[in-house]
């Protein structure tokens, strides 16, 4: 690695453009930073040596030239906001909430798009390869962009001495040049900066005051904030950090709550919904002009189970109670480390039983029947002999090429076809569909009726485990302190440079310009030391 070594001593990395001691430009490393004819140095980095400028002579200098490089950070975080954005088009896989494979699922529901949608594996984007190495890559360009940075520019300032070069002071942006002045003005310039919390260090009768140092850090903080968070978000796509799973529970049922390998069942005891009410003085002036009654609560009464014992393949597992409650939106129920959350709801969709009532030709009541659409009964006695006998049971009903069918398995709209037998009676055949009894017979002895039809709703809740969430906030926190202590405070320098019976004072800040200015009239003013002047407007 070759050193340069400048007049005042200093041994400088190679590809320095500004000697870390005292400042002096480097000869024939001037285009690094663009500082050729210009009257004013690029101080953004110090001038410090940064390997992306420096070497690129194998490949692993070329490869952290790349990820070092600004605009393809840019460019990584605009292909994963395009990935994201892609991957919300249509639901993922997770959430589709159909009994159909993803394979036609997407196809049936969403046509040609979601076709292509699903065989380009969007459907599982967030958890596909690609899409885990595009987070990694921007990751990485972050970590390489930094160390880029942050080692070269804190070696300079914290070789920075006091007694500067004077082509150094000469070419910074705010300069200028007092003759005779009297060491009172000196000293009165000193103790303005000091009054204004610049700390004063002094080599050789030449003085630098600065403050705000630490500002130079916060896009540093930044970066560190933004690693943690995409850190965390690859940890979420591992099962012991983050599990997401989507179940929909009708009113009375109890189903295992999903990605807890079985262990949990959940039962939904009730569900409640309720609107706002017309009647109340507080909402009338906003639902005077809506037709439809508003919702303001969506609840699932609930009870948590687990496990009780190891489950032996064929049995019915024994569960015991672990805890019960509300879920309410954006109110979850936690149990274990899991949280349920109501995400959907299929309001009174379902149906959960219907009854009938079956007479004789002269009106005598033979007896009803409850049919429960999630129980396998296919017999009921009635009185005096009769029965019902259930032959055939369409949960949701179609009538396809190949005759009667089911689109699902869900009573969305029940089809039953069942046959009424009894003394002296041949079985004569009914069908129920859309709350209409109809008979499969000519002149049927027995007369059969719709009585009643109970609704269900079904719960969507979200079951999620997330040990990702404080890492998330962590970061989140780094981050805003970083983008605090860069938006907030100013790395501000004044150096006072004398030479020959005059002085020469120079300003430099990060940001602010206007700022440091201001700070440095009131500090000269009563003195005979002239105003800095902004050699950045003469180019």
């Amino acid at each position: 690695m070759k050193k340069i070594k400048c007049e005042c001593g200093h041994i400088n990395h190679e590809g320095t453009v500004l000697c870390e001691a005292c400042g002096k430009p480097i000869e024939g490393n001037q285009h690094i930073d663009g500082n050729d004819e210009n009257n004013v140095l690029e101080m953004r980095y110090e001038g410090s040596a940064r390997r992306s400028k420096t070497y690129k002579r194998t490949f692993v200098d070329k490869t952290w030239a790349f990820f070092s490089s600004v605009k393809v950070g840019v460019w990584l975080i605009v292909l994963a906001l395009l990935a994201s954005a892609i991957g919300t088009i249509y639901p993922q896989e997770e959430f589709k909430n159909s009994v159909l494979p993803s394979s036609q699922f997407y196809e049936q529901q969403y046509g040609l798009s979601g076709k292509i949608f699903y065989q380009l594996g969007f459907h599982n984007l967030y958890s596909s390869w690609w899409y885990i190495a595009l987070i990694a890559l921007i990751g990485i360009s972050l970590v390489i962009c930094s160390i880029d940075r942050f080692v070269p520019l804190y070696r300079a300032l914290k070789n920075q001495n006091a007694k500067r070069h004077e082509v150094f002071v000469r070419r910074q942006r705010f300069f200028s040049e007092s003759e005779n002045v009297s060491d009172d003005d000196r000293k009165t310039l000193i103790n303005n900066l000091k009054k204004r919390r610049y700390k004063i260090s002094e080599e050789d009768g030449h003085i630098l005051a600065e403050k705000n140092r630490f500002s130079r850090w916060g896009p540093y903080v930044n970066h560190i904030g933004l690693i943690i968070i995409l850190i965390a978000g690859i940890l979420r796509m591992f099962d012991f950090m983050h599990t997401e799973g989507y179940v929909w529970v009708r009113e009375g049922e109890t189903k295992v709550v999903p990605t807890t390998e079985q262990q949990y069942y959940i039962k939904n005891e009730q569900f409640v919904y309720e609107t706002y009410s017309r009647e109340d003085e507080r909402f009338q002036e906003a639902l005077k002009n809506e037709e439809l009654d508003v919702p303001s609560n969506f609840q699932t009464n609930a009870i948590i189970y687990k496990v009780k014992d190891e489950v032996i393949p064929g049995q019915e597992p024994e569960l015991e109670e672990v805890t019960r409650g509300e879920i309410r939106l954006n109110e979850p129920l936690t149990f274990d480390g899991y949280s349920a959350y109501q995400s959907g709801t299929q309001l009174r969709s379902e149906y959960n039983s219907i009854s009938f009532k079956v007479e004789n030709g002269e009106g005598e009541e033979l007896g009803s029947f409850d049919f429960k659409t999630n129980e396998d009964q296919r017999y009921y006695e009635l009185s005096n002999g009769y029965q019902i006998e259930i032959q055939d049971y369409y949960p949701q009903f179609e009538v396809t090429e190949e005759g009667p069918s089911s689109f699902s398995k869900y009573p969305r709209n029940p089809g039953i076809i069942f046959e009424v037998s009894g003394p002296e009676l041949e079985g004569e055949r009914y069908f129920y569909l859309n709350e209409d009894v109809v008979p499969l017979i000519d002149d049927p002895v027995t007369n059969v009726t719709l009585e009643d039809t109970e609704l269900i709703t079904a719960s969507g809740l979200i079951i999620k485990k997330d040990f990702s969430l404080p890492f998330f906030l962590i970061g989140a926190v780094i981050f805003m302190i970083g983008v605090a202590q860069g938006l907030y405070w100013h790395h501000r320098r004044v150096w006072i440079h004398p030479k020959d019976g005059s002085l020469l004072v120079a300003g430099h800040t990060n940001k602010n310009w206007f700022g440091l200015k201001n700070e440095i009239e009131s500090s000269i003013d009563g003195t005979s030391i002239k105003m800095v002047e902004d050699q950045q407007e003469k180019l």
